[in-house]
Formats: C-alpha cells, sequence, structure tokens
C-alpha cells in the first residue's frame, strides 16, 4: 500500500483518545488498510484517517464504527470515499503521523 495513490479513503471522528485508538486498532485489524494519521482539535474531537482499496476501507470503517459504539461511546461522523479527488492528498498529508509527531 505504501507509495500508491489512494484508492480509497476512510475516517472515523469521535470524542476522547480512548475511542479513537480503539477505533484505529479496529480499523487497521479488519482491512489490509494503511493508517495515514489523525486530526484533534481542541474541543477534544479526534478523526483517524485509513486508506486502502474500496472494500478493504469500509470495513475498516465499519470495523472502527462497532468497536467505538461497544465502548458505549458515540460516533459522530464516519465515511468512506471510494476513488477520492487527488487535491483531498493536501489536506491528509497534513495530518500524517509523521508530520504530526516530533522525532
Amino acid at each position: 500500500m505504501a507509495g500508491e495513490g489512494m484508492n480509497a479513503l476512510g475516517a472515523i471522528e469521535t470524542f476522547g483518545l480512548v475511542w479513537v485508538l480503539e477505533a484505529g486498532d479496529a480499523m487497521c485489524k479488519a482491512g489490509d488498510v494503511e493508517l495515514i494519521g489523525y486530526e484533534n482539535t481542541a474541543s477534544g474531537y479526534i478523526s483517524i484517517l485509513v486508506q486502502g482499496d474500496v472494500a478493504a476501507c469500509k470495513a475498516a470503517v465499519e470495523a472502527g464504527v462497532k468497536a467505538v459504539e461497544a465502548l458505549g461511546a458515540e460516533v459522530y461522523s464516519s465515511v468512506v470515499i471510494p476513488r477520492p479527488h487527488p487535491s483531498l492528498k493536501k489536506i491528509t498529508d497534513k495530518y500524517t503521523v509523521e508530520k504530526l509527531l516530533p522525532y
């Protein structure tokens, strides 16, 4: 997957680190997806982003939503975008793990 273009983009938004970690773990285990990164707002909402083929992103997002709901938390939004427009990479690149975490 690394180095390939995005066939699909999947994202889940919830509230709080614990729930987004649970979502991300379930997403990465459910399908052949690559974790892109995350976005954390000051209000506590956190989104986690993955990429892969369409079926893998759909399975990953579905698993992530179920994992968050199983903890009794709320998923505020989720999306799978098949064949995202190349311009979206300008946005997703901003939230890559490598750019968000200091080394």
